[in-house]
């Protein structure tokens, strides 16, 4: 995005008004390049459903959960004690920045951040939820059929080679690659909760395949989760949620481009 478009894409006065902001919000990077700072909270807009702004209050917010391991933010209300304010909502914004290949730390702050809302209610507003990511993780989970799915190779592996995983699912945060900030000092920075209802280790995993898919890592990073026994499973799921994703979003077959040897690797860890 452009400096001219960044700009006509800011929260306009009404909105910074609105939640108490003074002086000039500063775009962010990361993301998809929506998020403004503007003193101590994030602006970003609303990405989907209220409820789920509403479990997000409900849940993170308001100390009444707390981790020695990890920070998070949480929604903030309007002076007017709205949630969104013309499609905008505000976040605490927490101290630290994202670091690339820090992959391990991602890990870590995800099973913190599971540990801490352990015992959490399944959030009723996922039934709810039809956008690609959350249709991706249902098919990746035998939930749902994704049309011309099994026309894609890899996907296809990836299905064949999957086997039933007995373990408890709850609240987990399931896109945490590039959403973990760390400041020295500080336990690490959970951000933009996706949130899906999972085993703890299905987080830990979709870390692992977008290191060993996009970002350069190695097959040593197999160690970083606390899961073990049902390890190549999940790979198997969180990689089924990535290329489902890429195909209903109708990303170009060239993002596809480094899955073959990733796809091949994990359906050799996933053998009987």
């Amino acid at each position: 995005m452009d400096d001219d478009a960044r700009a006509a894409a800011a929260p306009r006065a009404r909105v910074l008004a609105s939640f108490g902001c003074t002086g000039e919000p500063e775009p962010l990077a990361g993301g998809r390049g929506t998020a403004w700072r503007c003193g101590d909270l994030v602006l970003k807009p609303l990405d989907g459903p209220p409820d789920a702004l509403a479990w997000a209050e409900r849940v993170l917010g308001g100390g009444a959960r707390r981790s020695d391991e990890v920070r998070w933010t949480a929604p903030v209300r309007s002076v007017g004690g709205h949630l969104a304010v013309d499609g905008w909502t505000a976040w605490t914004r927490v101290e630290g920045r994202h670091e690339p290949r820090r992959w391990a730390e991602a890990i870590r702050a995800g099973e913190a951040f599971a540990a801490a809302l352990a015992g959490s209610p399944r959030p009723a507003f996922l039934d709810a939820r039809s956008d690609p990511w959350a249709v991706a993780d249902r098919a990746a989970w035998g939930e749902c059929d994704v049309p011309g799915a099994d026309d894609v190779p890899e996907i296809r592996a990836l299905r064949a080679a999957l086997r039933p995983v007995d373990l408890p699912a709850q609240v987990v945060h399931g896109d945490l690659t590039g959403n973990v900030l760390l400041a020295a000092g500080s336990p690490p920075a959970v951000i933009d909760p996706s949130v899906y209802w999972r085993p703890v280790g299905y987080g830990s995993a979709v870390v692992v395949v977008d290191a060993l898919a996009f970002e350069g890592g190695t097959v040593d990073l197999l160690r970083a989760p606390r899961v073990r026994g049902e390890l190549p499973q999940l790979l198997l799921r969180a990689a089924l949620f990535r290329l489902l994703t890429d195909h209903l979003t109708g990303a170009p077959p060239s993002a596809r481009a480094p899955w073959g040897p990733v796809v091949a690797m994990l359906c050799r860890l996933a053998r009987p």
